[in-house]
């Protein structure tokens, strides 16, 4: 049965918050601490949450943590409906098979905690300059090089790899669109998804770390329109963009969904045209972004998604799927 306005599962990202570890704390110390940021969620309005791992390495969680975590999240009544894993690229030099064993823990993790969709991508840590800015998309991080095609046929493995660990557990993968990386333009992450060649693995078509950069970019609408078919999941985002041709000078910052330069509203008919019914993140950085998100998620479900069922067509994940079976 296909999702409308009123119970399409929009999850609050868990950007904003830092976890704390109190040493040789106790299940009970850490459900408290837990408790308190998951219930201002709540507060917030939400009933779902997206576990991003920039708050707890959740791949890396003892049965004491899992546990803590567990009651906390039943504490403020919310369920975990998707876990981003960030900056886990499981073909960076030196750490590409750590981050792989760390993302098949994650998929153990999710499956658990009765998690339907597990996000990875190939975006790598933030370098100490990109850390030392106000925003850290204006100054260049790591490339993928897009002529590296033994890097290129190693993510396709990997990848392929925890797509099948992700089916034997009935769980959704998706591969979350990053700049600079093999799932940085709409062709290349199309193309890489393709290869793949399974329903579990479908594309995270986070449009607002594309346009976001302070360089030329695709036309978001191209983006959505070739991503839309093979997308699971949706980290969204928005920002301002200001181009000044004359000088060069190209500015950009977070804003609201409805303010930014990407028009969700036409976005998501694309997508919901071309068969997406998965888990909605809605994403912000800076100031009070559980509120911005709040305010994006009411602003979804009031004047963007579809107030009576729609009946999509079917995915193209899976149509090229079952072609690659037969």
């Amino acid at each position: 049965m296909a999702f409308t306005a009123e119970d399409w599962p929009i999850a609050a990202a868990m950007l904003p918050f830092t976890a704390h570890l109190p040493i040789g704390a106790g299940q009970d110390a850490l459900r408290r601490e837990w408790s308190t940021t998951l219930q201002e969620v709540a507060d917030a309005g939400f009933a779902h949450v997206d576990l991003t791992d920039s708050w707890l390495r959740y791949g890396d969680l003892d049965a004491r943590g899992r546990e803590a975590l567990r009651a906390a999240l039943a504490d403020a009544g919310l369920r975990a409906s998707s876990v981003s894993a960030i900056r886990r690229s499981v073909i960076e030099q030196g750490a590409g098979e750590e981050n792989l064993a760390y993302s098949h823990r994650t998929l153990d993790f999710a499956a658990e905690f009765g998690i339907d969709v597990v996000s990875v991508g190939l975006h790598q840590a933030l370098t100490p300059r990109q850390r030392e800015q106000l925003w850290f998309w204006t100054v260049e991080g790591h490339r993928d090089r897009p002529d590296d095609a033994e890097a290129w046929a190693l993510a396709v493995r990997r990848f392929r790899e925890l797509g099948a660990h992700a089916a034997d557990l009935g769980i959704l993968l998706s591969l979350e669109m990053y700049e600079h990386t093999f799932l940085g333009t709409a062709a290349s992450a199309v193309r890489m998804v393709e290869e793949i060649g399974m329903r579990e693995v479908g594309l995270n078509p986070d449009v607002g770390n594309l346009i976001r950069l302070h360089e030329p970019i695709e036309d978001w609408r191209e983006v959505v329109a070739l991503t839309a078919p093979f997308t699971n999941f949706w980290h969204v985002k928005n920002y301002t963009r200001d181009e000044d041709p004359a000088s060069g000078v190209i500015t950009t910052a977070p804003t609201y969904l409805e303010s930014g330069l990407i028009d969700y509203r036409s976005a998501f008919r694309v997508a919901i045209e071309n068969g997406f019914q998965g888990v909605i993140c809605t994403e912000h950085y800076g100031g009070d972004g559980l509120s911005m998100s709040a305010a994006n998620r009411d602003y979804l479900r009031s004047r963007i998604l579809p107030r009576r069922p729609y009946e999509p067509g079917t995915s193209r994940v899976a149509q090229h799927a079952e072609r690659v079976a037969s």
